[in-house]
């Protein structure tokens, strides 16, 4: 291979050129480039970069593994489109594509934390290596390639940047299953593992992946990983896709630091293993669970203070494994109480006195908001891992029943709503809407309970189906299932309480159930990952009442009619689309009382964006959002500061936003005045660690969002 004129050379001979004429400073390297000329130090470099990201899947000859990932030696395709090829560093590559007539379909892992220097220098290489004559790719051009991608640093952890892994950042929070309690299978078809090792890989699985690829592999907002397609793909594969990530949102947890090389070693081996099988959690076990440690008979009579209930905010310490109950009138915090880990959701009696919490735990603790403080009366775990709780709402049912969901075991179960006595429980294991295959880890996500019959309303996220739980007999349960699309997530009610919304978050659909007639009333495509929490109702000023959901996936805003009277043209269909911030939104909220829509983006990559909320004018959307900078009001100082779920207040003239910091950082709430959309008080204790979702005592029991 010729090498390049030194430079020395180079400069010598543009000093010799007039000062007034017009230089090329790339002239002569341009030339040496069509010559064939490659600069060795380029090569060099690229060989480094390469035997340090790209030899274990592409192999230092070039050649790739056969059937897995392809040849970069002689490749068509790589040396057939070289701004193609930057893209794919850059950005990663996930399909089918051909390579010298052989198709192949892998995941090409998201690079883009590598410098434009490195890229340019590593394509360079391959693009000159094993015989190939290819292009030389400068700096330049992959800065101009990547002008407006989303970069991730150097060394950043597994926080899943990509728009696909909003969503995994969501899902993939630690499972609250405890590894020791599994049952090991390894078997003589996997590679070599010891019991040891698989021990160290359930933890690690546990941990890091089984939110999102489910604790027995099969799959949700993750790839299934069972061993009948993890063999096929071998101990390297794995380890590489581990290591590395993807773009399609699976993180890059070896050059992130979050795991050694020997734990990913082990991982991928444990990944060719039948799964570890966590226990069951049966009445045996609930009941061990139970504790109420104040009869109903020794409860207050009466409220014990003059404080007002209707306006109290439980909100989730969500790191802390607490609840902190704060008096939305004066803003003091009442009481912090120990709960389950990570609260998920904070459910109001239809008394209006109790608060039933269920953490990522599946404890449920039961507050009674009468005391002075209010404390816990009872508590259960309803398994291993939960998300949902709710009361019986019905005329003449009042309280008399909570349920449960949980994701492991997959089941609910029905309580007693004044101990959370186990009465009965039901297993959601079956067959799937789409495939209709057995699916045996269908979780239970979010239920509400119907105003028009004594039923509980229970999406059952891998099956994509929902059930109409009659609780007016449960010891003659009848159950009715409707056929939706997976997998279903969160979702609400429309204005008049008659229709629920529910989010199929795979399918980019939300399903509508009619609670008066039990059936599905429809099922209407959106955007990318629609992610509602309850949604938001208001009224459109050009096509009425509708109900909105903001996404995961995208910056749209999605408002769907919900009046099948008045504007039946508009039922149940999208009416109109916002642009917001960003993607990686949770919640809206609206209030009756409010002409305003706030949009929180909190798990978006941009700290500007996850840091404030949008808020549109419902009198006039067209003209776009106002940014309101909730963090900056916070004045905390370090850590992330995540703005998550806006909550109205009783009267609906404030909104609290929760300012999520780290564990370790200081954490706030903070209150806007509706009217003014200008910063009305912060809430800063030391008690308050890690707040997440907030739920204002009144508007959570009316359905007010």
């Amino acid at each position: 291979m010729k090498t390049l004129r030194t430079t020395a050379v180079i400069a010598a001979m543009l000093a010799g050129m007039g000062a007034a004429q017009a230089v090329d400073p790339m002239a002569a390297h341009k030339a040496e480039m069509k010559s064939g000329q490659v600069d060795p130090h380029v090569m060099a470099a690229g060989k480094t970069v390469f035997e340090t990201y790209c030899v274990a899947c592409h192999q230092a000859d070039g050649k790739g593994m056969p059937g897995a990932f392809p040849p970069l030696a002689g490749s068509d395709f790589l040396l057939a489109d070289k701004h193609r090829a930057i893209g794919i560093v850059t950005g990663g590559l996930t399909g089918k594509i051909t390579v010298n007539g052989k198709q192949l379909n892998a995941t090409m892992p998201n690079f883009s934390y590598l410098k434009n220097e490195e890229v340019a220098n590593v394509l360079t290489y391959v693009a000159n290596s094993w015989g190939n004559k290819g292009f030389v790719v400068t700096p330049e051009e992959v800065a101009a390639a990547r002008k407006n991608k989303v970069a991730v640093p150097a060394g950043a952890k597994a926080e899943h940047p990509t728009k696909a892994g909003v969503e995994v950042s969501y899902e993939g929070a630690p499972s609250g299953i405890n590894p020791d309690e599994a049952t090991q299978l390894i078997s003589s078809d996997g590679p070599p593992l010891t019991v040891a090792e698989s021990k160290i890989a359930t933890k690690i699985y546990f941990e890091r992946c089984a939110g999102c690829h489910g604790v027995l592999r099969k799959g949700a907002t993750g790839k299934p990983l069972t061993p009948d397609i993890t063999r096929k793909k071998g101990t390297d594969y794995l380890k590489t896709m581990i290591t590395y990530g993807s773009p399609a949102g699976m993180p890059n947890w070896g050059t992130s630091g979050d795991l050694t090389p020997e734990e990913i070693d082990i991982l991928a081996r444990f990944l060719q293993h039948e799964p570890p099988v966590p226990p069951e959690w049966g009445m045996a076990k609930m009941k061990g669970s139970w504790k109420v440690m104040v009869k109903p008979e020794d409860r207050p009579k009466k409220k014990m203070h003059k404080r007002n209930i209707e306006n109290f905010f439980s909100v989730t310490l969500r790191d802390a494994g607490k609840v902190a109950i704060i008096d939305g009138d004066t803003k003091e915090i009442v009481s912090v109480l120990p709960t389950g880990y990570a609260v998920h959701i904070s459910r109001v009696s239809a008394s209006g006195r109790y608060i039933y919490v269920i953490g990522r735990d599946a404890k449920i603790d039961m507050i009674d908001l009468w005391m002075d403080p209010p404390q816990v009366v009872a508590e259960i775990k309803v398994g291993l891992e939960a998300r949902s709780v709710e009361t019986s709402k019905y005329p003449g049912y009042e309280d008399k029943y909570a349920i449960a969901g949980s994701y492991w075991p997959p089941q609910y179960t029905l309580m007693d709503g004044d101990t959370l006595e186990p009465l009965k429980i039901v297993s959601t294991r079956g067959m799937t809407v789409d495939t209709q295959e057995y699916h045996p880890e269908p979780r239970v996500a979010a239920i509400v309970a119907s105003h028009e019959h004594p039923d509980f309303i229970v999406n059952v996220k891998e099956t994509g189906k929902i059930k109409l739980v009659d609780y007016s007999d449960i010891n003659n349960l009848s159950v009715t299932t409707i056929d939706a699309a997976r997998y279903l997530h969160d979702g609400g009610w429309d204005r008049t309480k008659r229709y629920f919304l529910t989010a199929a978050n795979k399918s980019n659909k939300i399903a509508v159930v009619d609670s008066k007639e039990r059936k599905l009333e429809a099922l209407i495509d959106v955007d990318k990952i629609p992610h509602p929490g309850r949604g938001a109702n208001i009224i459109d000023p050009e096509y009425g009442p509708v109900w909105v959901t903001s996404a995961l996936g995208n910056n749209k805003i999605t408002f769907i009619g919900t009046d099948p009277k008045k504007h039946k043209k508009n039922a149940w269909k999208v009416v109109r689309v916002l642009k917001g911030q960003g993607g990686g939104s949770l919640f809206v909220k609206s209030h009756p009382k409010s002409h305003h829509l706030y949009v929180d983006s909190p798990l978006n990559p941009d700290p500007a964006v996850s840091q404030s909320v949008a808020v549109f004018d419902i009198k006039n959307l067209d003209k776009g959002y106002t940014v309101l900078p909730i963090a900056k009001w916070a004045d905390l100082g370090e850590g992330p500061k995540r703005v998550v779920q806006p909550e109205f207040n009783k009267a609906g003239d404030e909104v609290w936003f929760s300012v999520w910091n780290g564990k370790k950082e200081k954490s706030a709430i903070v209150v806007v005045d509706d009217k003014t959309l200008k910063l009305k008080h912060v809430i800063k204790d030391d008690r308050l660690v890690t707040p997440t979702g907030k739920f204002n005592v009144y508007n959570t029991l009316e359905d007010v969002y």
